[in-house]
């Protein structure tokens, strides 16, 4: 094999698919990326035997072929090397090295057999459609902060996709939790969607995923089985295996009587639950919301360190309230709200609390409430 490119070019090539190796594996072929040199291209493609990345970049061919290198080295190699080199890759016979030559540069890499190289085999997609690079980022950053870390409910590491109707409407819902934190994002259901199975994601393919999507021009196509996930980016494709589980009935979740309205400057508010919130402790994070008429009173106790309070102007017609929140939950749900006022709808302190920028937002949040 010999083929040689612009080190640019290779270097962003590398930088999507070397994410998706571990820094540590047992099993060496997983450390390494394929390389497959023909008709004009390189191909490079990275797995760790959950998530595949492949990418097609433009390259002078040489001499087509396939081989195998350490996926982190050759980055750090590439990234170092100064910027509109030309880069040359070339196989060493059957030593099994390859030389990559830049400039006045030369490293000689040992190689892995591309036969040994792994394939996430996609078999037989049975829906695909295709979405706005704007509706994956929406429904990827407003759910990914709620998606559980906990390995014990394999079920809730991920994002949960699926369509269907809402008032008459078909939709594409996005939904991740984490029992403490409920995240749903919803948009029309893209042409091709409708009767899809709802489906699991799981975190990493989900970050992955984000990160390809940044700064992308035209549609990114999905492709779905009950098993496994396909999205194509221009000439980046993120094949993923899917969560076998199934996703709690969120529904249930959802609280649909909170009758008590809060309306709040979403900055402001954000700024004092944070400002506050330096004097609780690491474990507890609990803030407390003390309601009543048109006035806000946040405070945190901490036997060790202090005490915090400050004081807020709000709208709030409703009984008096006090309620107790995890500071860190809050802020978080804060974030992902886009207006300048976020609606809370309460009900006791113990049941649990949506947060929208306003009725009939696509994107709603539920919160638990903590005891303070």
């Amino acid at each position: 094999m010999k083929v040689t490119l612009e080190r640019a070019a290779l270097l962003k090539s590398l930088g999507h698919v070397h994410r998706v190796v571990e820094r540590r594996n047992t099993i060496p072929i997983l450390s390494n990326v394929l390389l497959r040199a023909g008709e004009g291209a390189l191909l490079l493609k990275a797995t760790d035997l959950d998530i595949e990345v492949t990418e097609r970049q433009p390259a002078e061919v040489g001499a087509p072929g396939a081989t195998t290198l350490p996926a982190h080295t050759l980055y750090d190699i590439v990234r170092k090397l100064p910027d509109g080199a030309q880069v040359s890759l070339e196989t060493l016979g059957e030593a099994g090295q390859l030389q990559l030559r830049s400039g006045r540069s030369r490293f000689t890499l040992q190689t892995l057999p591309d036969g040994d190289f792994p394939d996430l085999a996609a078999g037989e997609f049975t829906h695909s459609f295709a979405l706005a690079p704007a509706d994956l980022k929406k429904l990827i950053d407003k759910t990914q902060f709620a998606i559980s870390t906990e390995e014990t409910r394999y079920y809730l590491n991920g994002v949960f996709l699926h369509s269907m109707e809402a008032d008459g409407q078909r939709t594409l819902r996005a939904v991740a939790t984490d029992g403490h934190r409920l995240a749903r994002v919803e948009i029309a259901c893209p042409k091709g969607a409708e009767g899809m199975p709802g489906v699991i994601a799981p975190r990493k393919a989900v970050a992955e995923a984000q990160k390809l999507v940044e700064g992308l021009e035209g549609e990114v196509r999905v492709e779905l089985s009950t098993t496994k996930i396909r999205l194509s980016f221009g000439d980046v494709v993120l094949t993923s295996k899917l969560i076998d589980g199934t996703f709690p009935d969120y529904m249930r979740v959802i609280p649909a009587n909170n009758d008590k309205r809060l309306v709040v400057e979403r900055i402001p508010f954000a700024a004092a639950v944070d400002r506050v919130s330096t004097i609780s402790s690491e474990r507890g994070r609990a803030v407390k919301l003390a309601i009543a008429d048109g006035k806000l009173t946040l405070s945190v106790t901490n036997p060790d360190s202090g005490s915090a309070q400050e004081e807020l102007d709000v709208d709030y017609d409703a009984a008096p309230l006090d309620i107790g929140f995890n500071a860190r939950y809050l802020l978080d749900i804060l974030e992902q709200l886009d207006s300048d006022t976020a609606l809370f709808k309460l009900a006791d302190p113990g049941s649990p609390t949506l947060a929208q920028d306003r009725d009939g937002a696509s994107a709603l949040y539920v919160l638990m409430p903590m005891r303070v």
